[in-house]
């Protein structure tokens, strides 16, 4: 009888992750059932799941992951993946609050994710996503594609002044000195917080 597991995996939340994790687990013989941002779900014999278990973990902690072992650390990285494919995709585009988002997309009332994010994060909802989305600029000025304007309006900022004044709080500096300036500085999205 084969038996199927299912891990929550902290700190996933790019696409290449999953390659790299697919291939890796491929190559053991590990039979993966789904795999996307932050979970994964594979099936092993009953007699051999001690020994799947023990691979999957190793190539997870040999990639930089660790499997999230309480149900608020699963919601922390439901939280976390679901803001970041928000701002990985442009124009953000959530029609609504980003609390009912999260609510929607975690099955868990707005209030009860953001005092579970707080604690095991030690920082709100809103200004983890304000870090993610002053990422996002960074990228987008540097990619010298978009005007500030039009980077406010991808990135569902009310107006520029608006995202200008996030940006400065954030960078320490204005966003025409970080686009004159050159000596670009961006972090990776799951090393944000």
């Amino acid at each position: 009888m084969d038996s199927i597991r299912e891990y929550w995996i902290k700190n996933m939340v790019c696409r290449r992750c999953l390659k790299v994790i697919k291939q890796e687990l491929y190559d053991l013989g590990i039979t993966i059932l789904s795999l996307e941002l932050g979970k994964l779900t594979v099936k092993a014999p009953e007699i051999a799941i001690v020994e799947a278990d023990q691979k999957v973990v190793g190539v997870l902690h040999s990639n930089g992951f660790e499997i999230a072992k309480s149900e608020e650390e699963m919601i922390v990285e439901k939280i976390k993946i679901a803001l970041i494919s928000l701002v990985a995709d442009i124009p953000i585009n959530i029609r609504g609050k980003t609390s009912d988002y999260l609510a929607n997309i975690v099955h868990r009332e707005y209030k009860v994710l953001s005092k579970i994010f707080s604690k095991n994060e030690n920082i709100t909802i809103e200004k983890y996503f304000i870090k993610l989305k002053i990422e996002k600029v960074k990228e987008l000025i540097q990619l010298r594609q978009h005007t500030f304007s039009d980077i406010a309006y991808l990135l569902d900022y009310s107006s520029v002044n608006h995202l200008s004044r996030q940006f400065k709080e954030i960078m320490g500096m204005s966003m025409t000195d970080y686009k004159n300036d050159q000596a670009w500085e961006r972090n990776f999205f799951d090393e944000i917080i």
